[in-house]
């Protein structure tokens, strides 16, 4: 473990009449049953946004339709809620992390099976923000009704707005398919029972290159065949090409694919790309792709990006930049300009060497 790599992403949508995400009834509206959508104030102007568990559902759920995941059974104790914190068997567990504390098997110091208390959480590998409007975002009130019925009909409303949307996210590779066991908040990822059967089943022991005993003696991590690790990572960044979701989908149907992407693997956790695109205009509505930005970036995490950065626009959308981003590619040997599904594609070839 030389570098300790992370894939870093940055992702645009584009969305029309859309109504995402939901924030519960509206106190705005005339009507007694409206829902008003979620957003945020900055410098005095309004910007919609979808939640990050929003966006890690959709993620979560095209994993499952699209690769097939076997999710993890959720299970509700009172007003509690858990996961079977099982990464061995569920991949969802093991990229998107959890936290569960039951009554388990275990086993004692002298390796007998007992059960007793156990308190596991796992930090998720993948990260991601919200879904935010670059530029501010004025809804509209849609007033729509129930008339199928006998009698007068039943007016219900919702807000609805356009907006292009960013977010980022990132992907720790090496603590996917690795699983510490050391007590420690955040890092007792598994039971000893289940420690025993990865180990079983062909997971083996790897050094932690940080945690050291009170000897000087590196702890032990719990990694999982490269197969598999390879495998979770990648369909992970390839879902991106299908993820689908959103509230209102039955009316306000909205395409949540990128239709601008940047993908690059780098040694840091910093997340380099948040600001390459602005907003400007008398409302800030008018949203652009700053190029300069991005060179920038390019130049200042030079010696942190490992292999290519692949950036995929969908024809349609910032066209105008077409020919400035071609000219990267001239002033950059590791940048390549791509379709969407072609920058995932390459970016995920790539990952493979590197894992």
């Amino acid at each position: 473990m030389n570098d300790l790599l992370k894939t870093q992403g940055f992702i645009l949508i584009d969305v029309d009449v859309v109504a995402l995400n939901n924030a519960g009834k509206s106190t705005q509206s005339n009507f007694d049953n409206a829902v008003s959508t979620k957003r945020i104030y900055k410098d005095g102007k309004s910007y919609v946004y979808v939640s990050g568990q929003a966006w890690r559902y959709w993620w979560r759920d095209t994993l499952q339709k699209t690769f097939n995941w076997n999710l993890s059974p959720i299970t509700r104790d009172n007003k509690i809620a858990f996961t079977a914190a099982d990464p061995i068997q569920y991949a969802d567990d093991d990229i998107f992390g959890y936290m569960r504390a039951a009554k388990e098997l275990d086993l004692d110091e002298d390796g007998s099976v007992k059960t007793k208390n156990v308190t596991v959480t796992r930090i998720s590998p993948l990260r991601n923000s919200v879904l935010v409007s670059v530029g501010a975002v004025h809804t509209v009130e849609n007033w729509s009704s129930m008339a199928r019925q006998d009698d007068d009909s039943v007016p219900y409303g919702k807000q609805e707005y356009s907006a292009i949307m960013k977010g980022m996210f990132s992907l720790d590779l090496e603590q996917a398919g690795t699983f510490a066991t050391y007590n420690k908040t955040g890092f007792k990822n598994l039971t000893e029972v289940l420690k025993k059967q990865a180990i079983e089943n062909g997971a083996i022991e790897i050094n932690d290159p940080f945690m050291k005993d009170v000897k000087g003696n590196p702890y032990k991590l719990i990694r999982i065949s490269p197969e598999i690790r390879e495998k979770r990572i990648v369909e992970t960044i390839l879902a991106l090409k299908n993820i689908s979701g959103g509230a209102m989908q039955t009316s306000n149907m909205g395409d949540v694919t990128p239709k601008f992407i940047v993908l690059s693997t780098l040694n840091t956790g910093n997340h380099p790309f948040s600001h390459i695109v602005s907003a400007s205009g008398r409302n800030n509505d008018i949203v652009d792709l700053n190029i300069d930005a991005l060179k920038e970036v390019l130049n200042d995490y030079k010696d942190n990006i490992r292999g290519n950065v692949f950036i995929g626009r969908r024809s349609g959308f910032f066209d105008n930049k077409a020919d400035a981003l071609k000219t990267l590619e001239e002033e950059f040997q590791n940048v390549k300009i791509l379709t969407v599904n072609e920058a995932i594609d390459q970016y995920t070839e790539q990952l493979k060497k590197q894992l």
